[in-house]
């Protein structure tokens, strides 16, 4: 099994409603209301996985509000099992969400129902087997939690985890961003993969290039595999015997950019696993022509995503028929 550990949350989004009941995305004289979508960077990279045929568990406090039932019912039809069987009382976690002029999104958050994360009986409910344990982005934010968050990783690692981590970084949630960036650090310490778009490399070091943080990291001690996000310009790779860039696939009418990260980490790693290479050693000898197809896949699984309004990851199916048509 696969184990993603982190955020879920409601993304409330402001859309306009027209006359005739229909939502668009921009403002105008016509009403504003807010519509809720079920999101969370872990809560997507976990749901992409199991439509890509992986079985995977997600492991977030789930509320016993109304947003908790709601988040439930996407994790259910995509065949994710929900490690934490005990619902929480805080509420949900809310993110309201605007989009820039390129149709990025953009966020502010009211954290509680996935802060709620208690250390012993998450580390019971992990499987005795895991193959990749993935770490969430808000998982080094507040200090109390990222202790249990550590503990909750090393405990996945002696059960023979691989350790991945797409940090998201998002000063905007962060009080103390020095001391978020010590914790996130100790994460990144452990992980094998490491996926970081080049947004969140401006946050932590505004000057240092590309290429200067891509060897930072793979100096780190477990890092083996490096992939960095360029928005509309693609993707890159780096380990120690290859690199390679592949640039964004991009769908036949274009939706938004919403999980789009999460999707193409959730291809990545589903590449990995189908040739047994997601483990230290091999991760290490990927080569420029193995790091492409890898990159193009997870091209892919994203582009299809945002051909829709809101995360929606594609089937396996949908990929290969992509793939197989290229």
């Amino acid at each position: 099994m696969f184990v993603v550990g982190g955020e879920s949350l409601i993304d409330l989004k402001a859309e306009v409603a027209l006359p005739s009941g229909e939502l668009i995305g921009r403002d105008g004289e016509n009403q504003i209301v807010m519509t809720a979508h079920p999101g969370g960077t872990s809560y997507n990279c976990a749901i992409a996985l199991a439509k890509l045929g992986i079985d995977t568990g997600f492991m977030c406090p789930i509320s016993r509000d109304a947003f908790g039932d709601y988040l439930l019912g996407p994790l259910h039809e995509a065949g994710v099992t929900p490690l934490l069987a005990e619902r929480v009382q805080e509420y949900t976690t809310l993110a309201v969400v605007n989009f820039d002029a390129n149709h990025n999104a953009r966020y502010g958050f009211y954290r509680q129902a996935d802060g709620a994360i208690e250390a012993n009986s998450a580390i019971a409910a992990l499987p005795d087997a895991i193959e990749l344990y993935q770490i969430g982005g808000f998982c080094p934010i507040e200090p109390d939690e990222a202790a249990i968050w550590l503990d909750i990783v090393k405990a996945a690692m002696a059960r023979g985890a691989t350790i991945s981590i797409d940090p998201n970084v998002r000063p905007s949630v962060v009080g103390d961003f020095a001391g978020y960036k010590a914790r996130l650090a100790t994460f990144l310490d452990l992980a094998h993969l490491i996926k970081v778009s080049d947004e969140d490399l401006r946050e932590l070091d505004s000057t240092r290039s590309i290429e200067q943080h891509a060897a930072d990291l793979l100096d780190r001690p477990n890092c083996e595999l490096v992939v960095i996000t360029l928005g509309e310009q693609g993707s890159r790779a780096f380990t120690a015997a290859g690199t390679a860039r592949a640039n964004i696939y991009a769908p036949p009418v274009f939706g938004d950019t919403v999980g789009a990260g999460d999707s193409l980490m959730a291809g990545i790693l589903s590449w990995l696993h189908e040739r047994d290479l997601l483990k230290p050693g091999p991760l290490k000898a990927l080569d420029d022509t193995a790091l492409a197809e890898m990159l193009r896949f997870g091209a892919v699984v994203a582009g299809i995503n945002c051909g829709r309004k809101g995360c929606k990851p594609p089937t396996r199916a949908e990929v290969d028929a992509v793939l197989n048509a290229s």
